[in-house]
């Protein structure tokens, strides 16, 4: 017997052309670097999008080419992620943060062919562009600053219209859509390349309810980098549903952010805790000043959030919905939201629910396993590692390097990520495996340390390495940085963590910085600090 359904490609070109149909007039906006806003619909998207294909093929784009972008959240960006695929090419997102070698590095790894860019970021492509392999640079016009010779004008490349005529080349389901490479914390940067099929299913999971809930009644600002992660693949799902969005450009500071958000009344934005701080910072200070939506939710992920933050957000009429992703899952891997029976919880109790990254979306399974590879009970108190599976799981990377070491033999991704899991499947990240702190053969969550301590009121932020010790292997040192206005006490901390966890868990010193340094997504450089703090016990300190 046959099954008597029909075997429909699931591709993005789909989303695209239903969001046209569907949701013609929907905006999509877009804020230039001069912050004045740009203003297209569905309609434009699909037509734009199909003028990009078409120009790229008379360019000469042969089915698999590389199509790089350095570029912000805006329209364009949009056009690439579908425009690229529609042509039978692979737009790949090149992290502006990184390093001119680092990114030199990945466009020569990827085999980048081509390059679409913002104008106003050609400063950044004269380092590393020398050692590129672009055939051709289309940059995308947002300043009057004349092209350099050589460059061509994106709009000239999308000026001869497809027409309703024009016939994209056929694509299959498990064609590449798109490529990103990973922030490079443990070693160099490693490709990830994602399908049409796992585009699609990531989309469908990601709107769920029970996920981020996405529908044609939101409106949705992406603060998470389009060169990130496909910004959470947020920008397909939204398409896929047709909510309106709202690309921040380059403005990614609190005041700019919220600005924009009373303008166009986003209800849904997403980025990570870093930006949310400043943003509730910001609120507390003028609280009066932004007429926000109502109902306005804050998706987090890329660190943990702490609970302090979400039970202050929470007072300012802004629900933090916690997340968890990686490169390599598309990003989504896990959604926290609370069920019924959770509704009669104090609201410490939910919050200590809402902290945790949560539970995975239909198609991701988890297992936590201990060092020897054998199964960590589900008690929410037993750590072991994260591994994945799922449609949306990357099998590989490009190149195929690290497959020995970061896949099982029976097909799982190992995370790196340390957590504990509930019995009723709530995941809680407590460290990753190169963060934890060994000490006399014990481990020391890093993460739950720093979001006590970004929960006492006189400390901005926190990041707690581990530090070589002659006794113990290795002890926590806490990097902190105060509140404008206050002063941080050493003892006054000590006794402040020493009412939450165990003795031989607190930091055995602190270290006073004005600012902790970051990496390309914004997440703390602990490697950086680790460096620069290796010494911490000798006669100084010892």
């Amino acid at each position: 017997m046959h099954a008597t359904m029909m075997n429909v490609p699931l591709t993005t070109n789909h989303l695209l052309d239903r969001a046209a149909v569907l949701f013609a007039e929907v905006e999509i906006v877009s804020q230039a670097p001069d912050r004045s806003l740009r203003r297209h619909t569905y309609e434009d998207l699909r037509d734009r999008a199909r003028a990009l294909a078409k120009g790229l093929l008379d360019a000469g784009l042969q089915k698999g080419d590389r199509v790089a972008t350095l570029m912000w959240n805006h329209h364009a960006h949009m056009e690439v992620y579908f425009g690229v695929p529609m042509a039978g090419g692979v737009y790949h997102t090149l992290n502006l943060r990184l390093s001119p070698e680092d990114l030199g590095h990945i466009v020569r790894d990827a085999g980048d062919r081509y390059l679409v860019i913002d104008d106003v970021l050609l400063p950044l492509l004269a380092k590393f562009g020398d050692a590129s392999p672009f055939d051709k640079i289309f940059v995308v016009r947002w300043t009057d600053q004349a092209l350099p010779e050589g460059l061509v004008d994106y709009d000239a490349l999308l000026a001869k219209d497809a027409g309703e005529g024009w016939t994209p080349p056929a694509i299959d389901e498990n064609d590449p859509v798109g490529m990103c490479y990973t922030s490079g914390t443990t070693g160099r940067p490693k490709g990830v390349v994602y399908s049409h099929r796992a585009t699609i299913l990531h989309s469908l999971a990601s709107a769920l309810p029970d996920s981020l809930d996405l529908s044609v009644r939101d409106c949705l600002c992406p603060v998470v980098p389009m060169f990130h992660v496909n910004a959470w693949g947020l920008p397909f799902t939204a398409t896929m549903v047709g909510a309106k969005q709202v690309h921040p450009g380059p403005h990614l500071q609190p005041d700019a952010l919220l600005d924009l958000y009373a303008r166009e009344q986003v209800n849904v934005s997403a980025g990570v805790p870093t930006i949310w701080m400043g943003i509730m910072k910001l609120v507390e200070q003028h609280p009066d000043k932004w007429k926000l939506r109502e109902g306005l939710r804050m998706v987090v992920g890329g660190s943990a959030a702490p609970e302090s933050m979400i039970d202050a957000m929470d007072g300012m009429g802004m629900t933090v919905i916690h997340a968890w992703g990686m490169t390599e899952t598309t990003p989504l891997g896990s959604v926290s939201r609370l069920r019924p029976e959770h509704e009669a919880l104090s609201k410490a109790e939910q919050l200590e629910i809402r902290a945790k990254q949560g539970t995975p979306p239909p198609f991701v399974d988890m297992r936590v396993v201990d060092d020897d590879g054998q199964a960590v009970a589900w008690d929410g108190v037993h750590m072991g590692e994260l591994q994945v599976r799922g449609p949306w799981i990357a099998a590989s990377y490009h190149g195929g390097v690290d497959a020995d070491s970061k896949w099982t033999d029976d097909g799982w991704f190992r995370t790196g990520d340390v957590v504990t899991m509930s019995a009723d499947g709530y995941m809680q990240i407590t460290d990753r495996t190169k963060d934890l702190v060994k000490s006399g053969g014990e481990w020391i969550s890093s993460v739950a340390l720093e979001n006590a301590l970004m929960g006492h009121p006189d400390v901005a932020e926190a990041a707690v390495i581990a530090v070589p010790h002659p006794k113990w292997t290795e002890r926590p040192i806490a990097v902190v940085v105060a509140r404008q206005g206050r002063t941080l006490d050493d003892t006054a901390l000590t006794t402040y963590l020493a009412d939450r966890f165990e003795k031989w868990w607190l930091p055995d010193g602190f270290e006073h910085r004005d600012e902790i340094p970051r990496g390309a997504t914004g997440k703390f450089l602990k490697r950086k600090l680790r460096d620069e703090l290796s010494g911490w016990f000798d006669d100084a300190h010892g």
